[in-house]
Formats: structure tokens, C-alpha cells, sequence
């Protein structure tokens, strides 16, 4: 123990830096467990998919959505989040995965589904990039 105090005196900015990383770490986990809605791997969320009644919404562009997407899924552009839309507060009923290219831009979709009430919101973690990674297949239209 007394090596460690003597550590600790000798490297006062190491172990300030290793404290901060510990509490932005803590924070981070923190904050994921209160956003509201759940990460899924591509075979969790085949898994909830396969269970049925599970509104699949990809925020992408209508190009990249055409190019393809998850089978069921619908084009909801991340624009019309921000707004009131009927549409969107019909989706937040039922249970929603989110999906985009990567996974990022789908958090503030299911950030605003939380916000309107939704219960039962996933986000496709690695987007459609990873679910093609994981050999899922993908439609076109």
C-alpha cells in the first residue's frame, strides 16, 4: 500500500488523468442505462424482428435507403424528428428499432421516439454497415 501512495505522490497528473478516465467511464455507462432505449447487435435485433409487431425505421436518405435497408423497414428521414408528425407518433406505439448507416444518427431518432412516449425503442448498433458486416441481407427497391 505504501508503494502506492508513494506511486500516487511521484505522479500526480497520472493518476488525476486515470481518475478522470474512470469517472468519464462511469458517467458514460450511467447515461446509457438512463437514455431510454436499448443497443441491439444485428442478431439481437433479428431476434426481436422474428418476435413480430417491431416498426423497423431507418433515418437514412431515400438514396441510401433505396440502395437497401432491412426487409420491413420504412424511410423516415432524422428531419422529420424534430417536429410534430403523425406518422412518427403512430410508430412510437408499438416497438421500434431505429436504424441508419452506422449507428450514430439513430440515437437522436430514438433519443425523440423517448421523448414522444415510446416504451419499447432499439437502435441497430453498427447500423446497416454492420448488419451487412454480419452477412443480413438487405433489400432493394
Amino acid at each position: 500500500m505504501q508503494q502506492v501512495i508513494e506511486f500516487a505522490g511521484n505522479h500526480v497528473a497520472l493518476v488525476a488523468a486515470f481518475g478522470a478516465v474512470v469517472l468519464l467511464l462511469l458517467w458514460t455507462e450511467i447515461s446509457r442505462r438512463n437514455r431510454g432505449y436499448a443497443e441491439l447487435t444485428p442478431t439481437q435485433a433479428v431476434s426481436k424482428i422474428n418476435q413480430g409487431n417491431v416498426s423497423i425505421v431507418d433515418i437514412g436518405s431515400a438514396a441510401k435507403f433505396n440502395k437497401g435497408h432491412l426487409m420491413g423497414a420504412v424511410n423516415v428521414p432524422l428531419t422529420r424528428f424534430g417536429k410534430p408528425d403523425p406518422e412518427i407518433e403512430k410508430l412510437a406505439a408499438k416497438p421500434v428499432l431505429v436504424v441508419c448507416d452506422t449507428g450514430n444518427t439513430a440515437h437522436q431518432a430514438a433519443a425523440a421516439l423517448v421523448k414522444l412516449g415510446a416504451k419499447d425503442v432499439s437502435v441497430l448498433k453498427g447500423g446497416r454497415v454492420q448488419w451487412k458486416a454480419d452477412q443480413f441481407p438487405l433489400v432493394t427497391k
